[in-house]
C-alpha cells in the first residue's frame, strides 16, 4: 500500500466514525427550555456552643470566651438540584432528596425567570418528589410509556450539576435493574446504570433517550472523590409514572405488598430445590397475616415468577410487587419441593409510614453426621422469636459440612430439607432421609432473622 493510499484511509475512518455517532443538538433545543434549577432553604439546628467547645483541646480553651449554653441554633441549609416541567399546569418531577425538609423552594427556568414553588408529595423508598408553580408557556417533557430500554443504547442528561446552570452530558445504559437498598434495607427502585457525566446538582434532572423522551430521573452517583467516576443511577420511567401519578392524585403512594422476608438462591441451594440454574426469590420467611400467608406461600417455597415477571434473584421480587395496585390479584410461579407449582396472590397495600416487617410464625448424635452439636432451642426464647420449636447449635466442629456451609453457634435451625424441625428428634429423622453427596437446604434464625443456608451430606468414608 503507498503511503499516499494510507494516508487517504487514516483520514477517512476517524471521519467515518465520526459520522455514525448521534447529534443531540435537536434533542437539547427541544427539551432545555423545560429542564430547570431548583434552590432549596431549609432550617437546620446545628449544634450547640458547648457540644463545639468539646471538639476544642483541653489546652486551647482559654484562648475562647465562654459565653454559656446558648442552647440549639438554627441555620440555613442551601441546596440545589434539577427537575423537569411535566405538565401545562405546572407539575414538576425532581428528587425526594433536593427537597427533603424545605423551608422555601424556588424553580429557576432556562430563560431566568424564578417561581416559588409548592412541594405536592414527596416520596422518600423512590426518592421522587412532586413540585407545582403558577406559570404560563410552560414547554412539557414526555415520559417514556415504553419501558423497553436496551442495555448499550445512547442517553442523554441536562441539569446544573455544581450549579453550573443547564448542562448537557451523554453516554450509555450500562447497565438495567440495578438494587441499590436505602438505608431501611429497602429496595423498590430497578435503577438504571449509565456512565454518564452526573454531579452534585444533576439530581431530579431528566435522562433522555434519542426520542428526546424521559426514561429516567438521576437520582444517585457511586464516588470516591465527590464527582463522577462513570457510574450513575437514574430512576426508570415505570416507577416515575407510578410515584408521580400517586402523588399528583392523593400527596402520597401506596406500594403492593406480598408479607414475606427473601434471600438469593445461590448454587447449593439451587442445586438443593433442582433448579437448573441459581434463580429465584427464596422465601425465608412469611407474615402472619400476610397476602403470602393467605395465598398459601411457605417458608422455603422459591418464587420464579411473579405477575408473569420473571424473577431471576431476590432483587427482583420488591421491584415487581412494589410497582402493582394493591387488591390486584396475580399469579406466581413457585418451586416447592422440586416442583414447580401456581399459585394466586391478592397483593397488599404498604402506605407511606408503614414498615414491611414480618412476623415469626411457626445433642451431638444427632447432629454428627454433618458436625453440628445441638440441643433443644429454649422455650423462653423460642416465644421470644415467635417459634413454636426448633434446634440451637451449640458448637460447629472445623471442617465439616456445617461449617463449610456457614452454620455458627446460636444458630437456630427450624428447617432440614423439607422436614420442619422442632426437635432433636426432628432433627435426627430428617438426617437419616438424606442422602450421600446431596446438596440440602436449611433454614435457621441468626439474631432473629430467617435465612437459608446449603448444606452438602457428605460421601461416606471408603
Amino acid at each position: 500500500m503507498s503511503l499516499r493510499l494510507l494516508a487517504f484511509f487514516c483520514l477517512i475512518v476517524p471521519l467515518s466514525a465520526k459520522a455514525e455517532l448521534p447529534d443531540f443538538t435537536q434533542i437539547v433545543d427541544d427539551a432545555a427550555p423545560a429542564v430547570v434549577k431548583i434552590l432549596v432553604e431549609a432550617e437546620v439546628e446545628g449544634r450547640r456552643e458547648s457540644d463545639q467547645m468539646d471538639q476544642v483541646p483541653e489546652y486551647l480553651r482559654r484562648f475562647f470566651e465562654f459565653r454559656g449554653d446558648q442552647g440549639p441554633q438554627q441555620r440555613p441549609r442551601r441546596n440545589m438540584g434539577s427537575g423537569f416541567v411535566i405538565s401545562e399546569d405546572g407539575y414538576i418531577v425532581t428528587n425526594h432528596h433536593v427537597v427533603e425538609g424545605a423551608s422555601s423552594v424556588v424553580v429557576r427556568m432556562i430563560d431566568r425567570r424564578e417561581f416559588d414553588a409548592e412541594v405536592i408529595g414527596s416520596d422518600v423508598r423512590s426518592d421522587l418528589a412532586l413540585l407545582k408553580i403558577e406559570a404560563d408557556d410552560l414547554l412539557v417533557l414526555p415520559i417514556a410509556q415504553n419501558d423497553d430500554v436496551s442495555v448499550g443504547e445512547w442517553v442523554l442528561a441536562i441539569g446544573s450539576p455544581f450549579g453550573l446552570d443547564f448542562s448537557v452530558t451523554a453516554g450509555i445504559v450500562s447497565a438495567k435493574g440495578r438494587s441499590l437498598p436505602t438505608d431501611t434495607g429497602e429496595n423498590y427502585v430497578p435503577f438504571l446504570q449509565t456512565d454518564v457525566a452526573i454531579n452534585p446538582g444533576n439530581s431530579g434532572g431528566p435522562l433522555f433517550n434519542l426520542s428526546g423522551e424521559v426514561i429516567g430521573v438521576n437520582s444517585q452517583i457511586f464516588t470516591r472523590s465527590g464527582g463522577s467516576i462513570g457510574l450513575s443511577f437514574a430512576i426508570p420511567a415505570a416507577v416515575v409514572r407510578n410515584v408521580i401519578d400517586q402523588l399528583r392524585d392523593t400527596g402520597e403512594v401506596v406500594r403492593g405488598w406480598l408479607g414475606v422476608s427473601i434471600q438469593d438462591v445461590d448454587k447449593n441451594l439451587a442445586e438443593s430445590f433442582g433448579l437448573d440454574r441459581p434463580r429465584g426469590a427464596l422465601i425465608a420467611q412469611v407474615g402472619t397475616g400476610s397476602p403470602a400467608e393467605k395465598a398459601g406461600l411457605e417458608s422455603g417455597d422459591v418464587i420464579l415468577t411473579f405477575d408473569n415477571q420473571p424473577i431471576n434473584n431476590s432483587g427482583d421480587l420488591p421491584h415487581v410487587v412494589g410497582l402493582i395496585a394493591p387488591d390486584t390479584t396475580v399469579d406466581v410461579l413457585i418451586r416447592r419441593d422440586g416442583k414447580d407449582r401456581k399459585l394466586t396472590v391478592k397483593v397488599g397495600g404498604l402506605n407511606p409510614d408503614e414498615r414491611p416487617t414480618v412476623a415469626a410464625t411457626a445433642g451431638d448424635q444427632q447432629g454428627a453426621l454433618l458436625g453440628l452439636v445441638l440441643e433443644t432451642a429454649d422455650a423462653n426464647m423460642m416465644s421470644e422469636l415467635g417459634l413454636s420449636g426448633g434446634v440451637m447449635v451449640l458448637e460447629v466442629r472445623p471442617d465439616s459440612p456445617a461449617g463449610d456451609s456457614g452454620i455458627m453457634g446460636g444458630d437456630v435451625i427450624t428447617r432440614l430439607g423439607s422436614s420442619a424441625i422442632q426437635s432433636l428428634e426432628d432433627f435426627q429423622s430428617a438426617v437419616e432421609k438424606l442422602q450421600p453427596g446431596q446438596s440440602v437446604a436449611v433454614r435457621l434464625i441468626r439474631r432473629g432473622a430467617p435465612m437459608f443456608l446449603a448444606i452438602r451430606v457428605p460421601q461416606p468414608e471408603q
